[in-house]
């Protein structure tokens, strides 16, 4: 699936998560994640993202994630929400 233009969801609210994601002209994606809970969760919610556009067939795209503590169905939801309106 190709990201065309720049696309957003989510909010800044505690248990939410802000996903924006942007068109790359590489291949792959670049992932910047800013989380509150990044020691404990990081690596979690990384997981949650890249494999949530890898079912999405997303093959290259920038996302750039503002974490405020959200669940992984969360964050799930947002980034297909995001891939949606970037088409």
């Amino acid at each position: 699936m190709d990201i065309k233009k720049v696309a957003k969801a989510g909010t800044l609210e505690s248990n939410d998560i802000y996903i924006m994601i942007m068109p790359s002209e590489e291949k792959g994606i670049e992932l910047d994640l800013e989380s509150i809970v990044m020691k404990q969760f990081g690596e979690e919610i990384r997981k949650v993202i890249l494999e949530t556009l890898k079912e999405l067939k997303v093959e290259s795209a920038i996302v750039k994630a503002q974490d405020k503590g959200a669940l992984d169905y969360t964050i799930k939801a947002r980034v297909e929400t995001a891939v949606k309106r970037a088409q």
